[in-house]
């Protein structure tokens, strides 16, 4: 039998994104065939907010959560994102005492604040036209990723930890193989996943620095529809509905 085909997805702007009508498409598609896909939300987002939008049964709630821009990653249980402590050891050992050094370099930054928002092994920042990206060579010397998107957002994650890396080891540890996943998202804390190599749905309206970063990737495949709809579009166009019926474009 054919393995499940894989949705590893993005959030905002992405799964959330597009027509009324196409996320009532693409959501009942998934419910439709849950025992022959997967879903797994691949996003910025904190659990508490996961565990919010799925508890109307409006969206289809995932299996497995990567949130937190990568640096959590468990599975969707009764509701809640359940970590997964294995898989979250070496982003733990690698986080260990960073949160404090950030806070203290970054405090005295024209223009960025902290989000208000619950962080477990990552900061994220917002920040307005006052803020001046070399401000942060403060952060020089520290075992940190920094990640600016959406024009107004920094991330700031242990050294290595992101998107792609995290959906990578997730995949192992279920043995899915990877010619089944098909990422999707928008903006540049997106990037890595493209970079896996995996089937790739950059989806209608996505950032120009994505479209840019991505442009040279065989698989990133650039849809003409915003969010869900680019979702159904890239399904499409990477053949990845075999065995299963056709979502309609």
């Amino acid at each position: 039998m054919q393995p499940p085909l894989v949705l590893a997805t993005d959030l905002d702007g992405t799964f959330l994104g597009g027509t009324p009508e196409d996320r009532a498409l693409l959501y009942d598609w998934l419910r439709r065939h849950a025992v022959r896909t997967k879903l797994i939300f691949v996003t910025g987002r904190d659990p508490a907010f996961i565990a919010s939008l799925c508890a109307s049964g409006d969206v289809p709630a995932p299996e497995y959560v990567i949130g937190d821009v990568g640096t959590t990653i468990g599975r969707f249980q009764n509701g809640h994102v359940v970590p997964d402590d294995r898989l979250e050891a070496p982003i733990k050992r690698r986080w260990a005492g960073m949160a404090g050094l950030v806070r203290t370099r970054l405090a005295g930054v024209r223009g960025l604040w902290l989000q208000p928002a619950p962080f477990r092994h990552r900061l994220s920042y917002q920040y307005d036209d006052r803020f001046q990206r070399d401000a942060l060579q403060v952060l020089d010397g520290l075992d940190v990723d920094i990640l600016i998107s959406h024009g107004c957002f920094v991330d700031i994650l242990p050294k290595g930890i992101s998107k792609g890396p995290s959906l990578l080891r997730l995949l192992a540890e279920l043995k899915l193989p990877r010619e089944r996943v098909l990422v999707a998202g928008d903006t540049l804390n997106d990037l890595s996943m493209f970079e896996t190599g995996l089937h790739g749905a950059v989806v209608g309206g996505a950032e120009e620095d994505l479209l840019l970063a991505t442009r040279a990737l065989p698989r990133a495949y650039h849809c003409t529809r915003l969010g869900a709809g680019g979702i159904l579009e890239a399904i499409a166009a990477h053949g990845l509905s075999a065995n299963l019926p056709e979502v309609s474009a």
